[in-house]
């Protein structure tokens, strides 16, 4: 079977994927161009990055939310033998998938970032739903230690976007969004 039985869904609503990991109760930190785009970043991206919580409990609720989203591996045959279960969720730790609203990275660790460690730092945002989501500087940190050129691009585009929110006394999303 090849790459082209692989299912292709039309549209991208990070909302939709964010409620859906909501409502199971997943513990999660929003990272990559979602978490940049809640920090005023213009930079496009069609994919919503999670980190993930590893403790049993989230592991459990993960795989149902992953169940009501329908995910196929991104890029792997259709064919490929695959159940995003609490086993294969304990087995693996970044999975990238296809669901039925777009693509959803799963990381347990990003870069050397865990959701313990991206959480003591992450800000609370409205993206459709209330959410965590990385903060500007664990971010930078997480794009240099990846060290891909689009990583490093972005790097200097959320480090300009921190001096200048930095200039206008902007902290946090909230003091960006409440004015």
């Amino acid at each position: 079977m090849s790459r082209d039985s692989q299912p292709e869904y039309e549209s991208f609503s990070p909302a939709a994927l964010l409620k859906t990991l909501v409502h199971h109760g997943v513990r999660f930190v929003v990272i990559g161009g979602i978490a940049g785009n809640a920090h005023g970043s213009t930079t496009a991206t069609l994919d919503l990055d999670i980190c993930y919580a590893r403790d049993d409990e989230n592991i459990a609720s993960l795989a149902t939310a992953l169940g009501e989203l329908e995910v196929a591996l991104r890029g792997a045959d259709r064919g490929l033998p695959f159940r995003a279960d609490e086993r294969t969720l304990r087995s693996g730790l970044n999975f990238t998938f296809i669901t039925t609203h777009g693509s959803l990275d799963c990381l347990g660790d990003a870069s050397g970032y865990t959701f313990e460690i991206l959480a003591l730092n992450a800000e609370r945002a409205d993206l459709g739903v209330e959410v965590l989501v990385a903060s500007l500087d664990d971010l930078i940190r997480m794009k240099r230690a990846a060290g891909r050129l689009k990583d490093l691009v972005e790097v200097e585009n959320l480090s300009k976007l921190r001096e200048v929110r930095e200039e206008r006394g902007l902290y946090r999303i909230t003091d960006r969004t409440s004015r």
